[in-house]
């Protein structure tokens, strides 16, 4: 079986959640052979198949949403099934339906981070199947009016990492203190308050805190260079190459937001960090909260007080980072994907 996967270009850097899920995927497909869409003279990855779609060097949006219609309707025919993967928009929905109805192919779109609310759902959903990762999803659409047949949920995967085996030394080797708590935050500055409330529940405490995290927007640049003036004392380490030493080294890894909003359900880097064993603060009521089902993580309210109250809990639970690794390795490794994924596109021929 073969399935050509519509998304942004599935080359390096592996900085984009709905990118590394796509890769990971069609790495671990055992009977389907998956096609990704890559840059001019880039390799796909092991074992998938490339399609060189993107031009060379980064375009405009327009222009690549261009590049990626031409190749659907020129090349798109010989696949029987399309599987999207992007965040719900107006514009690339409209693009993906006219494709597909034009070449008569069954579709997939997996849902990499959830609809804006007020979002028109009949717009930006659009494929014969819907992919949710999370049943706070699943239920939000289906509460919506999108029909319970449509919708299918499985949960994103990661490859799993193993524990650090000395955390001093890699502390060293980042320029952290070995004695002091260290407190990561891997999340969003301009959406959803994580970012602000880590601040004030951690600086001027007795506690590292460290800041991971993309400015990816002119907005989340402005949030950074106001927080940075407001909340003194952080380290702030942006977008690093060292991501996966750094969780291996936290104490703690929290983002608390109360909206995920542009952010996977359960974010991968909060499933890497519970993979090495690290204790882990998701924010109450969103979707990352299912993750403390079975005790893998722990819930906190989006304020100051209560992140601090979740730190000195998870620092004081000597086997929260055992029960989410335990948890990662039993329901979010790429085999447990894949194998869902070819039973829908089993479905589908």
């Amino acid at each position: 079986m073969r399935v050509l996967f519509v998304s942004k270009p599935i080359t390096p850097p592996w900085n984009d959640s709905s990118k590394n899920l796509a890769k990971d995927l069609a790495g671990a497909l055992p009977r389907t052979k998956a096609t990704v869409m890559v840059r001019r003279g880039d390799a796909a990855p092991a074992r998938a198949e490339a399609m060189a779609t993107y031009p060379a060097r980064a375009a405009s949006a327009t222009f690549e949403r261009a590049a990626v219609m031409a190749t659907l309707l020129a090349r798109g025919g010989a696949f029987p099934i399309w599987h999207f993967f992007f965040a719900p928009n107006a514009r690339s929905a409209a693009a993906g339906r006219l494709a597909s109805r034009l070449k008569r192919v069954r579709t997939v779109q997996t849902v990499c981070s959830a609809p804006a609310e007020g979002a028109d759902l009949e717009q930006v959903l659009f494929t014969d199947r819907v992919v949710v990762l999370s049943e706070h999803t699943e239920r939000r659409l289906r509460d919506a009016g999108v029909s319970a047949a449509r919708l299918v949920r499985i949960p994103p995967a990661i490859a799993p990492l193993a524990p650090l085996v000395d955390i001093s030394a890699s502390r060293r080797e980042l320029g952290l203190d070995p004695d002091r708590v260290v407190v990561v935050y891997a999340g969003d500055l301009e959406f959803g308050g994580g970012a602000e409330s880590m601040l004030a529940a951690c600086v001027g405490r007795p506690y590292e805190l460290v800041m991971a995290c993309r400015a990816k927007t002119f907005a989340s640049r402005e949030a950074e260079r106001r927080l940075r003036v407001r909340y003194p004392g952080a380290r702030w380490f942006g977008e690093t190459p060292h991501i996966h030493t750094l969780l291996g080294c936290a104490d703690v890894v929290a983002l608390p937001s109360a909206d995920l909003f542009a952010k996977m359900d359960y974010p991968l880097v909060l499933l890497e960090a519970m993979s090495m064993e690290r204790p882990v603060l998701v924010g109450r009521g969103t979707a990352a909260e299912e993750l403390c089902v079975g005790g893998g993580a722990l819930a906190v309210d989006n304020t100051a007080d209560a992140i601090r109250a979740g730190i000195v809990a998870a620092l004081d639970d000597e086997t929260l980072g055992a029960r989410g690794r335990r948890q990662v390795l039993a329901r979010f490794t790429p085999d447990v994907m894949a194998t869902a994924y070819e039973a829908l596109y089993g479905e589908l021929r």
